[in-house]
């Protein structure tokens, strides 16, 4: 029954390009605010213009301690980026905190040894929303494929709240690999997409229980991996996604 859930899914939605940039380099995802997006490497960053996608700044990790940069969500004029030690374990991970201005790396958060590697990050209503990763395409030394999969909120100052697993179709849509991006839409609903399949999948949490509900899936333009939704844009939903076979940030609206 699970695997004709998805077969049998109307699309009512689809991203409908706007723009697209092809840049140097874009392995991981992408950020946004008002005036610029940032684009995220394992071990790197560079800020463009929103108008025309010039880079204005970069930073490079020069300490050899961060090993692969997964997302970023911009609050303020903070980026705050995931990190995680992925392919190795125990899986340990980070939240690496800098200065949109400037891309001065200005702090960090450690959640140390998790069961998951953290893919994406949100604040969204005072509460941080984390999803940490698990995979099933290599014998994981700790035991668990993508099912442990899990969505986490913590307060403000990182206690950990409640948690909640991945509907079972979504997994296996991410198969063999996890969630990679995720964020809170402007509708209440919680947009997340998986490694590489041209799809968003939209989520919201269950009214009981412990496991988060499918509510749709939107085709895309750009591939799985991190993106974001432009928050400055009230009356509509614009996606910055990427590609990373050709090194594109695809900008496009939902509609």
């Amino acid at each position: 029954m699970t695997s004709l859930f998805f077969s049998l899914t109307s699309f009512a939605q689809k991203a409908t390009e706007l723009r697209r940039f092809q840049l140097a380099q874009v392995q991981q995802g992408v950020a946004v605010d008002p005036a610029h997006f940032y684009v995220i490497n394992n071990h790197s960053l560079t800020k463009h213009t929103k108008a025309d996608g010039k880079q204005i700044a970069a930073w490079n990790d020069t300490t050899g301690l961060l090993k692969h940069m997964n997302s970023g969500v911009v609050i303020g004029q903070k980026l705050y980026c995931t990190h995680s030690n992925y392919p190795d374990v125990p899986m340990a991970s980070s939240i690496e905190i800098f200065d949109t201005r400037t891309l001065t790396h200005i702090g960090t958060h450690s959640f140390g040894l998790f069961p998951g590697s953290v893919t994406w990050a949100d604040f969204y209503q005072g509460y941080w929303w984390v999803a940490f990763a698990n995979y099933s395409n290599k014998a994981m030394a700790e035991g668990r494929d993508n099912r442990w999969t899990t969505l986490v909120k913590f307060t403000e100052n990182w206690q950990q709240l409640e948690s909640w697993a991945f509907p079972a179709n979504v997994l296996q849509a991410f198969a063999s690999y996890s969630t990679s991006g995720g964020t809170w839409g402007s509708d209440g609903l919680i947009y997340c997409t998986g490694h590489d399949k041209p799809e968003l999948y939209v989520l919201k949490l269950p009214e009981r229980g412990h496991t988060l509900q499918y509510v749709k899936t939107i085709p895309t333009l750009s591939e799985g991996q991190a993106f974001a939704i432009d928050r400055s844009i009230k009356n509509k939903q614009v996606l910055y996604g990427i590609t990373r076979n050709d090194n594109y940030v695809i900008v496009s609206v939902i509609d």
